[in-house]
């Protein structure tokens, strides 16, 4: 692959600054469209060491309006990161719609320079590869505009740009030992990073290589590389995130009772506890929930806890139940209502992930991820081909926090129409439980059976072995709370190992 590179390509000076006068010009044009457009953009820099892609992005941030970018170095992890999943402090990072990202130190750095030294195996390799290609395949069906730059660098190019450097007392500080003990390995990483453009180059995130021997036609090319893909995507139909149709979807067709069944209508709803049974129990839970919460503090493992259920079904209620047996240093609830403007700017999952516990807390979810494939999905907010494959992004990213040890215990509070019907009228006579009902809460009862289904869908499509849900009938609020507290504490311990 490399053995292609135009090596040797050289740009005269008048040459290159002719072309620049253009170039830059027609750069601040198309940054000023994909801005008006609401398109993100990421621009990834990877290659050899000494290939100058500090250089080029500095070139490039001359010709760009700064005020539309940023730009991210990754080093090695800080405390805070290594204290969430991996791709934690990518998600941190992603440009909103309308700016542009530049990145290079970037997600392909760490598994590179792993496999380069050996540390790594190829099956290993493979499956961080694959996660990368996910990743950038979701970001990009978004609407996230990708392009990425492989700056070049033959073995003897590179061994002439390090000394050249080292040998400029300005210049010098750019050049560490770890830059030689790294290109001691040039050949692997040049077989692993071969291994990588072939994985991870695609139609929506295609690679282009630089060659870098001349440093004005490596950053022509990239300036290049920048316009011919910022207006293919302005020509091109809106790849971004349109809005989606007004109005919810028609109703399937009517089916037999016999053939609607689903696994709501396994729950039992009928599932009561007495009064001086439930204070027992649940006193008990809370209790045992206390000390659970303590040792996987103590041991660093946080804690995700999903809440998701009809409207009144009681998630407050059990959240209260779970949050009163921790200490409130501890955890946080986070309460998920219509997206800020800050949040619509971005992947629908980035609001979540900004909130993943750092190691040893907890966080609950008061409704969450899942409202892409039940509320947005029933009412039309997302379009079918974004809801769709929604349920793919939803198990990547749990399993991706169960992968770096966090406790994931997901609860669907269950109640029939007839429940949901009662407590509603209650709301709305009762004083200090009217702030609970309101226009919504009935208009999404009139379309029970369409949520019905798409629960339905979303149990079936996303109860993995890693992620399980537990079904809990809430028709009785007190059975409901003691089910739910006992339930985690059982997560909890298998995760313990109690």
């Amino acid at each position: 692959m490399f053995e292609t590179a135009e090596l040797g390509r050289s740009v005269g000076r008048e040459e290159y600054e002719s072309e620049v006068r253009t170039l830059r010009l027609q750069l601040l044009e198309a940054q000023r469209d994909l801005q008006l457009a609401g398109v993100p953009v990421i621009v990834l820099l990877g290659g050899a060491d000494g290939a100058g892609k500090g250089e080029t992005v500095s070139r490039v941030l001359e010709w760009l309006d700064t005020r539309g970018l940023d730009v991210h170095a990754f080093g090695p992890p800080t405390d805070e990161e290594r204290e969430r999943p991996r791709w934690w402090r990518y998600w941190m990072r992603l440009p909103p719609r309308g700016r542009i990202g530049i990145f290079f130190g970037s997600w392909y750095s760490e598994p590179l320079v792993e496999r380069a030294f050996s540390r790594l195996s190829r099956a290993r390799y493979d499956r961080m590869l694959s996660e990368i290609a996910f990743f950038e395949q979701m970001l990009a069906e978004d609407g996230t505009l990708f392009v990425k730059l492989w700056i070049h660098l033959s073995k003897k190019g590179q061994r002439r740009r390090l000394r050249r450097l080292e040998a400029d007392p300005a210049t010098r500080w750019k050049v560490t030992k770890a830059d030689w003990k790294r290109f001691r390995k040039y050949d692997r990483f040049i077989e692993a990073s071969e291994h990588a453009i072939r994985r991870t180059d695609t139609s929506l995130a295609p690679w282009v290589l630089v060659e870098a021997t001349d440093e004005r036609y490596r950053d022509l090319m990239a300036g290049r590389t920048l316009l011919e893909r910022f207006q293919a995507r302005l020509a091109a139909a809106p790849a971004g995130r349109a809005a989606a149709p007004a109005g919810s979807p028609a109703p399937p067709p009517a089916m037999s009772r016999e053939a609607s069944l689903t696994i709501l209508d396994r729950v039992d709803l009928e599932r009561t506890l007495p009064l001086p049974a439930y204070e027992r129990r649940l006193a008990r839970g809370q209790g045992r929930l206390g000390r659970l919460v303590r040792a996987a503090f103590e041991e660093k493992r946080s804690t995700v806890v999903v809440f998701e259920g009809w409207d009144a079904s009681g998630k407050g209620g059990n959240i209260r139940r779970i949050t009163a047996a921790i200490d409130p240093r501890n955890y946080r609830v986070i309460s998920v209502a219509v997206p800020t403007d800050e949040e619509k700017a971005r992947h629908y999952l980035w609001r979540f992930w900004r909130h993943v516990p750092r190691a040893g807390y907890v966080t609950v979810y008061d409704r969450s991820w899942y409202g892409r494939v039940l509320v947005e999905r029933v009412e039309g907010f997302a379009r079918p081909e974004e809801w769709s494959r929604s349920y793919l992004e939803i198990n990547d990213f749990e399993q991706q926090l169960v992968s770096h040890g966090v406790v994931l215990a997901k609860f669907w509070l269950h109640i029939d129409g007839t429940e949901q019907l009662r407590r509603f009228q209650e709301r709305e006579t009762v004083a200090w439980k009217r702030h609970k009902i309101g226009p919504e809460d009935w208009r999404n009862r009139e379309k029970w059976d369409r949520y019905e289904e798409a629960v339905s869908d979303m149990i079936a499509r996303t109860s993995t072995a890693q992620a399980p849900w537990t079904l809990v009938a809430a028709n009785d609020k007190k059975w409901a709370r003691v089910r739910v507290v006992e339930s985690l504490c059982a997560r909890l311990e298998r995760a313990l190992g109690g």
